[in-house]
């Protein structure tokens, strides 16, 4: 079960109310013409700015003493390419990289006098053959459309990770410091959002400058 089933809360303010701040921090970076178009394709440009090569997108929502993190990531940030794995090689770099990311201490570091706990990890990526997550449809064969199909899925390869963390002293987390750029080099560029009891802030997180002081 993924986590945003069992925060609705959190999650509503990671996808909905942090929109705004994520909206606000990629503005210098990316200037989109149809930001007078609507929702509709204000949820597109969000999604199309996730997916900048050698940009992270994380949301951090805080609640009470529950803490969540959700990160986008495109594929070739974290293994190098946007496809599903082709070779051995490529499929062991995959598990590598899924194996990282279902261990957020390997990603974060939170103050230890927050005593933040890890609760749970649900991690997915697309870089599948289109057979692997077709088990919906039929059961023949249809290994003939999958270059067509991969192509597509390809474009668009992507990972996302949610973390949930429960701290007894979440007064004291005043800053969250990320190895993301140490396991994932491709990476240039993490753009954090947050959203807790002290308001919203936005960052820009570099190889160089990871920590964020809320």
């Amino acid at each position: 079960m993924s986590i945003c089933n069992k925060k609705t809360l959190l999650c509503l303010a990671v996808s909905g109310s942090l929109f705004s701040v994520s909206y606000a921090a990629n503005a210098n970076d990316h200037h989109d013409h149809n930001h007078h178009d609507g929702e509709h394709h204000e949820t597109e440009h969000r999604h199309h700015d996730a997916h900048v090569h050698g940009v992270v997108e994380t949301n951090i929502a805080q609640d009470g003493d529950h803490l969540l993190f959700e990160i986008t990531a495109p594929g070739a940030d974290v293994v190098g390419f946007e496809h599903a794995p082709k070779d051995d090689a490529q499929k062991q770099v995959l598990a590598n990289a899924v194996k990282t990311l279902n261990n957020p201490n390997l990603i974060f570091t939170l103050p230890e006098n927050a005593k933040c706990t890890f609760e749970e990890a649900h991690v997915s990526h697309n870089l599948v053959n289109h057979n692997d997550h077709d088990d919906h449809d039929h059961d023949h064969d249809h290994d003939h459309h999958d270059g067509e199909h991969h192509k597509e899925h390809g474009k668009h390869g992507e990972f996302s990770a949610q973390y949930e963390y429960h701290c007894e002293a979440i007064s004291n987390l005043d800053q969250i410091e990320t190895q993301w750029f140490t396991h994932f080099p491709h990476t240039h560029k993490m753009t954090i959002q947050y959203l807790g009891d002290a308001g919203q802030k936005a960052a820009s997180l570099t190889p160089k400058s990871s920590v964020i002081t809320l």
